[in-house]
């Protein structure tokens, strides 16, 4: 149960139930009194590939091979996933080269397990609900957008949802999620502080579809 499969070839690492069976080992092996055999970190790092695109990559898998394969030691080699927007004819991925690579390469250097893509995704609806509020916010009045952010319900009342009341508290415009209900009894400036984000284009930082 400490790997989690993603087809023949990939597989994500249970942490947790790594981290309870070395718990348990850690603790059986002193209760023995057997010291514990510590391992090694080699961190390959800052290198300039050569013109033939020999650089970290390469180096950390070619290092990995002969600590494993030619000296026999347990060697467990850690590498991120590649960078997408490069590799289309600018520069090669990021898994090794030779017979010093990372394979499947097509499949690590794209999809992998597809987080980069959930984390490029997320990046994305941000930057679109960002786009979509200042646009809102410009076009439209403040009751315009109140209308729409607490409509009325089939009783003629706008209700707030515990979230817009949790935002009226941090706001500091009600003291405590109970203290008011029905959006209707709010001032014209708290309705405005409400419904406004107020964000300014020029602070926004990053874009839509990022290079992962």
């Amino acid at each position: 149960h400490e790997l989690i499969f993603y087809g023949k070839d990939k597989a994500k690492v249970n942490f947790a139930a790594v981290h309870e069976r070395l718990d348990h080992e850690h603790e059986f092996s002193k209760a023995g009194g057997e010291d514990e055999e510590k391992g090694h970190l080699v961190v390959v790092c800052g290198i300039n590939p050569t013109p033939l695109g020999e650089g970290k990559s390469t180096t950390l898998v070619g290092l990995s091979q002969s600590l494993g394969a030619c000296l026999g030691k347990r060697v467990i080699t850690t590498i991120r996933q590649p960078s997408q927007g490069p590799i289309f004819g600018i520069k090669g991925g990021a898994a090794g080269g030779g017979y010093s690579q990372v394979i499947p390469m097509d499949s690590f250097n794209l999809h992998l397990t597809g987080d980069i893509h959930a984390v490029v995704a997320a990046n994305n609806l941000v930057a679109a609900a960002i786009d979509a509020r200042c646009f809102h916010e410009k076009t439209q009045k403040d009751q315009a957008l109140f209308r729409r952010l607490c409509p009325e319900d089939k009783n003629g009342k706008r209700l707030l949802t515990m979230s817009q009341r949790e935002r009226l508290v941090r706001l500091g415009l009600i003291e405590t999620t109970e203290s008011i209900m029905d959006a209707s009894e709010l001032s014209d400036e708290n309705m405005r502080k409400l419904c406004r984000l107020d964000i300014d284009p020029t602070t926004i930082t990053w874009k839509r579809v990022i290079d992962t």
